[in-house]
């Protein structure tokens, strides 16, 4: 992990810091500080029975520098709580807990660790002003108390500056409430459900029928469209990919066209291509999608677009795939996972000063895939997931925590397995296979310019410095790579 410590940030002129300036009010009695989640013009997606997710703010503040404590709090309704700080150079090395009351029944649940692990982009997204360090952030469930203590330990000797708890309250959307009570997905034990319609963004097409997937035994598949794969592109020269592994039985035919450093035709000039651009915003040429998984766009789940005040990057070619968790609860109603991704959109952006979500890709317990950053499913949307590879990956984070006793299911591993496979396919990369690819920065695993191998389907930890996506998960990442090799969407 990088040292604490002070960095000079850009100047931002973005409109995303508009909120930070007006829509403030302290409650009386309680010192916390509510402000409303829309941050701009744009159109909402909600109607008038909608109200909008808020960010409510309490400053952890104490004369012991090593630790903070807060004692039970009364404040307004949230559903996500986590911890954030000014300096977001500053890599926290200690532990946080909280404690929420539920505001159903009054009970309080136990201490829950809150996780460290995530970082600002290494672009001018992470230099931005407004731009804060946080921990990951904690589902809780409607709420309406808390209590938190903060310990610095290790080569901590004080918390960081401007510590402070951040609440977010989902809000409503149309179709659900937002606490929990949204449109139910399918549960893992349904055999006969319908899938969801298709979502590309923009388009309303109508539900097909879903094939039965060949990968992770599960009882809930996604419907793939009509449309034609397109020619795998050439390996790019900023990532080298392997071939994989081989095995007693592969799951997948090879791939028609061995992966190596160089193309099989060597190119009689220069590539005019320009190398993977870190600020580009400009859109890429519209594929020629393959068959896709069925993804719940950011409508359906209730984005509020206005919080997204600039254009999305994109890269040259998604070269891998990093898979992550979300370290909340695991104990959620598959119902609550479009609230459960509208809190983190906010926290994301309201927290930590992103742009808009970090993750390209969500994924429930009951293997329902959700658009994560907007910009276009099948297109190479730059994220924000993986500091130091976020300019050669797409992220999928599975809803829930896999560190501490969580188990993924069949439904969840097969659905990552179908939009990881689906996702490498557009770029002509091969999921069983491994990449060699440059660190853009010093991540506690590789120093900037190394040359990484990794596995084109990877965990979070194999880039960064963290636990994430927690063991349960890590450890099932070969089976995951064995199905997305063997899955419909592959190409």
């Amino acid at each position: 992990m990088s040292p604490r410590g002070t960095r000079a940030r850009r100047a931002s002129t973005s409109k995303r810091t508009i909120w930070l300036a007006a829509g403030a009010v302290v409650l009386a009695g309680t010192g916390v500080t509510a402000v409303t989640a829309t941050g701009g013009s744009g159109d909402t997606g909600t109607d008038d029975s909608s109200r909008p997710a808020k960010a409510h703010t309490l400053a952890l503040a104490g004369k012991d520098a090593k630790k903070r404590e807060l004692p039970r709090t009364e404040t307004q309704l949230f559903s996500l709580v986590g911890v954030s700080w000014e300096n977001s150079a500053d890599d926290f090395e200690g532990t946080a807990q909280i404690r929420a009351r539920s505001a159903d029944d009054g009970a309080w649940t136990d201490w829950r660790d809150l996780d460290f692990g995530i970082r600002a982009p290494e672009t001018k997204e992470g230099d931005a002003s407004g731009v804060r360090g946080a921990s990951e952030p904690l589902w809780v469930g409607p709420s309406d108390a808390v209590q938190a203590r903060v310990v610095a330990g290790g080569k901590e000797t004080a918390v960081p500056d401007a510590l402070r708890l951040d609440m977010i309250d989902p809000g409503e959307t149309k179709g659900g409430k937002g606490n929990g009570k949204g449109k139910p997905s399918a549960k893992p034990e349904k055999t006969d459900t319908a899938a969801p319609s298709p979502t590309v963004p923009g388009e309303d097409t109508a539900p097909s029928t879903a094939p039965e997937p060949t990968g992770i035994p599960t009882e809930s598949a996604v419907a793939p469209a009509t449309e034609q794969p397109p020619t795998p592109p050439a390996p790019s020269e900023t990532a080298t990919q392997e071939p994989p592994e081989p095995t007693a039985e592969p799951s997948a035919p090879a791939p028609s066209q061995e992966p190596t450093t160089e193309p099989s035709t060597a190119p009689t000039t220069e590539p005019t291509t320009p190398a993977p651009s870190e600020t580009a915003t400009q859109e890429p040429p519209e594929p020629t999608a393959p068959a896709a998984p069925t993804v719940v766009s950011r409508a359906d789940w209730g984005a509020d677009e206005s919080l997204v005040a600039d254009p999305p990057s994109y890269l040259d070619k998604v070269d891998a795939v990093f898979v992550h968790h979300t370290a909340g609860t695991n104990d959620y109603d598959c119902a609550e996972s479009p609230a459960i991704i509208r809190a983190i959109l906010t926290y994301h952006v309201k927290t930590n000063g992103w742009n808009d979500l970090g993750y390209n890709f969500f994924v429930d317990k009951c293997g329902t895939v959700f658009e994560g950053r907007a910009g276009g499913v099948d297109k190479p949307v730059r994220g924000a997931h993986t500091y130091g590879f976020n300019g050669y990956s797409s992220g999928v984070s599975l809803l829930g925590d896999y560190e501490n006793g969580g188990t993924p299911t069949a439904a969840a591993k097969q659905a990552i397995a179908d939009i990881s496979a689906w996702k490498l396919g557009l770029h002509g990369v091969d999921p069983e296979a491994k990449v060699t690819l440059t660190a853009a920065g010093d991540t506690g695993v590789w120093n900037t310019g190394d040359k990484a191998t990794l596995n084109t389907i990877s965990g979070h930890r194999d880039g960064y410095a963290t636990l994430c996506p927690g063991a349960t998960l890590y450890s099932a990442l070969p089976e995951i790579r064995r199905a997305a090799g063997a899955s419909i969407y592959t190409s």
